[in-house]
C-alpha cells in the first residue's frame, strides 16, 4: 500500500515539475503557431528586424476602454497579442502600457495625446445605448511621436504600428521624385496614394518640360505617372542619365487615349514619345487595349419597356487581374486588381542583353487586345474567338545593368552604362487614382511600387497581408451545371443508398439467424 501510495506521489511530483518546465521555458523561449497562408497572425521578418535594431526605447501607450462589447473588445486582444509579439523581438526597448480612460482626467489625457473618443453601440439590459469609447494608439521615441488615433482594421495593424515605427526611427526620409510638364497625373487626382507615400517619403515634382531641368540625383525612385504629352530629347537624356546613375523608375503609362465624353467611344494611340528608350532598355508597351472575360462590371442605363434602370454589366476593358507573380513581394499576396483600358506589354526584348525580366501580372485564359482605332461599346458581347488568348503581360519590372539611350547620339552621355538598378512598367497609369482605387489592392500595388524601388522591401511583406477573399475562379457553365445539380441530387442520393446497404444488411442478418434456428 505504501508503495503504490508513493508512486502516485512521485507521478504527481514529476507532472508538476515537467508544467512548472514548460512554463519556465515558454516565458524566456518565444514562439507561435500560425496556421494561417498568409501568416496574419505571426509578425514578419520586416517588424522584427526593424524592433531588434532599435538602439533606444519605444514607449507605447494604448488607450483603449475596457469592457467593450465585440466587435470592439476583438481589437484590444488583438492590440495586445500583437504588442506582446514586438516586445519579446524588440530585446528590451520596446515597452507598452494598457490605460483605460475612465473619468474626466484620463479622458483628458487620451484626447491630448492625440485619441479622440469614438461612439459604439452597447447592447444592455435589451436595449442599444452609445457609449464613448478609446481604441487608439501612442508611440514615442526620444523627443517625437506617432499617433494611431482610432484601430479598426485588425488586417493592416502591424504594418501601421511598424510604419510608425520606422517613421519615428529614421533620421532622414528617403526622397521620392514624379515627373510634371507633360499633363501627368497630378496628386490632387491621387490623394489617398500620396497621403500614404508620403507618410514614409519625401515626395518631389521634377519638372522636365523646360532644356535646362535635371533630374535630383539624390532620388530613391523617380515616377512617371499618365503623361499626355510628347517627351522632349533633353527630358529623355535626363531620365537616361538619371537610370545609368544608378537610379530606379517607374514607367506607368496609358499608351491609348480613351474619350469617354463623345458621342462615339473611342480609343486612339497615344505618343508620348517614350517608345524609343523604352524599347532601348528591353520594355515595349504596345498600342493596343487589353480586353478580358475575368473584369470587373459598371453601372448602365437600360431601357426596360416605359422606364430606364440602372444595371450592372460586365466590362471586358476592366480587367480583373487575378494571375500575379506570387514569388515577388511587389504583388504576391495581391488577389485582384483592376485596370482600366489597359495596354500589353512585351519583354521578350531582354533576351541576350543580360537583363531579367519578371512579368508581375497578366490577364486570365480568356483574354484578348485590339490595337489602332478601337470602337468601344459597353454593350458589346465578344465571340470565343475575340478573347483566345491567355495571359497577356500587364506589369513587368526589368532588372539589370543597362546601356544608355543617347550611346552615339549627338545628344553625348555623361554615363554610357549603369549600375545594376530596376524599371516597372505597366501599361495602365490611372489604376492608383482616387477615382478608380475602390479595390484596396490598387493602391496597395502602387505603394508597394515604391517601396521596391526605394529598397524598402520589407514593408511590402507587411502591408500586402492587409488582402481581400480571393475571387471565385471563374469556370464553365457547363461545369456550373454540374455542380449545382451534383450538390443537388447527391446527399439525398446517399442517404437513400445508405439506407438501402442497412435494409440489406438487417434482411441478410434475418435470413442467418433464421437459417440457425
Amino acid at each position: 500500500m505504501n508503495t503504490k501510495k508513493t508512486q502516485i506521489f512521485l507521478r504527481v511530483l514529476l507532472v508538476l515539475g515537467i508544467l512548472i518546465l514548460l512554463n519556465f521555458i515558454s516565458v524566456r523561449i518565444f514562439t507561435r503557431l500560425d496556421l494561417t497562408k498568409a501568416g496574419v497572425y505571426t509578425l514578419s521578418d520586416a517588424s522584427k528586424n526593424l524592433v531588434r535594431n532599435l538602439d533606444d526605447r519605444v514607449t507605447v501607450k494604448a488607450y483603449f476602454t475596457e469592457e467593450l462589447p465585440a466587435p470592439y473588445n476583438n481589437n484590444r486582444r488583438a492590440v495586445l497579442d500583437i504588442l506582446n509579439d514586438y516586445k519579446a523581438y524588440s530585446e528590451g526597448n520596446l515597452y507598452y502600457e494598457f490605460i483605460n480612460p475612465e473619468g474626466e482626467k484620463n479622458e483628458r489625457e487620451a484626447q491630448q495625446a492625440g485619441i479622440p473618443p469614438v461612439e459604439v453601440q452597447v447592447v444592455k439590459e435589451d436595449k442599444f445605448e452609445v457609449k464613448r469609447a478609446f481604441l487608439g494608439l501612442v508611440m514615442m521615441y526620444e523627443d517625437k511621436k506617432e499617433v494611431l488615433p482610432v484601430i479598426q482594421n485588425l488586417g493592416s495593424l502591424e504594418y501601421d504600428i511598424s510604419s510608425a515605427i520606422k517613421r519615428l526611427t529614421t533620421r532622414t526620409k528617403k526622397r521620392i521624385g514624379y515627373t510634371t510638364g507633360h499633363e501627368e497625373t497630378v496628386l490632387t487626382s491621387m490623394q489617398q496614394a500620396s497621403r500614404e507615400i508620403a507618410a514614409q517619403y519625401e515626395i518631389v515634382p521634377v519638372d522636365l518640360s523646360s532644356s535646362t531641368a535635371e533630374i535630383p540625383q539624390d532620388l530613391a525612385a523617380l515616377l512617371i505617372i499618365a503623361p499626355q504629352t510628347k517627351f522632349s530629347d533633353t527630358a529623355k537624356y535626363q531620365i537616361d542619365q538619371y537610370l545609368m546613375s544608378g537610379g530606379k523608375i517607374a514607367f506607368l503609362l496609358n499608351k491609348m487615349n480613351v474619350d469617354l465624353n463623345a458621342q462615339y467611344k473611342i480609343a486612339r494611340p497615344l505618343d508620348i514619345g517614350l517608345d524609343d528608350i523604352l524599347e532601348n532598355y528591353s520594355i515595349r508597351i504596345n498600342n493596343d487595349l487589353v480586353r478580358d472575360a475575368q473584369c470587373a462590371s459598371i453601372t448602365v442605363m437600360q431601357n426596360q419597356g416605359q422606364f430606364q434602370m440602372r444595371s450592372q454589366i460586365p466590362f471586358p476593358y476592366l480587367p480583373n487581374a487575378v494571375n500575379v507573380d506570387r514569388s515577388n513581394p511587389i504583388v504576391k499576396d495581391l488577389q485582384g486588381l483592376i485596370f482600366f483600358f489597359a495596354s500589353s506589354l512585351d519583354t521578350t526584348l531582354t533576351v541576350n542583353k543580360g537583363l531579367k525580366a519578371e512579368v508581375l501580372v497578366r490577364t486570365s485564359k480568356q483574354s484578348g487586345r485590339q490595337s489602332g482605332f478601337v470602337m468601344i461599346d459597353p454593350f458589346r458581347r465578344y465571340a470565343p474567338e475575340e478573347l483566345a488568348e491567355s495571359s497577356i503581360p500587364l506589369a513587368a519590372v526589368v532588372s539589370g545593368s543597362f546601356k544608355s539611350f543617347f550611346e552615339g547620339k549627338s545628344l553625348v552621355p555623361r554615363e554610357i552604362k549603369s549600375p545594376d538598378t530596376r524599371i516597372i512598367a505597366v501599361g495602365d497609369g490611372d489604376f492608383m487614382k482616387d477615382d478608380f482605387a475602390g479595390n484596396r489592392n490598387n493602391l496597395t500595388f502602387f505603394i508597394n511600387i515604391v517601396d521596391f524601388l526605394a529598397d524598402d522591401a520589407g514593408l511590402i511583406t507587411i502591408r500586402s497581408k492587409d488582402i481581400a477573399q480571393p475571387p471565385l475562379e471563374q469556370i464553365s457553365d457547363g461545369t456550373k451545371k454540374l455542380l449545382k445539380y451534383s450538390l443537388l441530387l447527391l446527399p439525398p442520393l446517399l442517404v437513400i443508398g445508405y439506407g438501402l446497404l442497412r435494409w440489406r444488411r438487417r434482411i441478410a442478418l434475418k435470413r442467418s439467424l433464421e437459417s440457425q434456428l
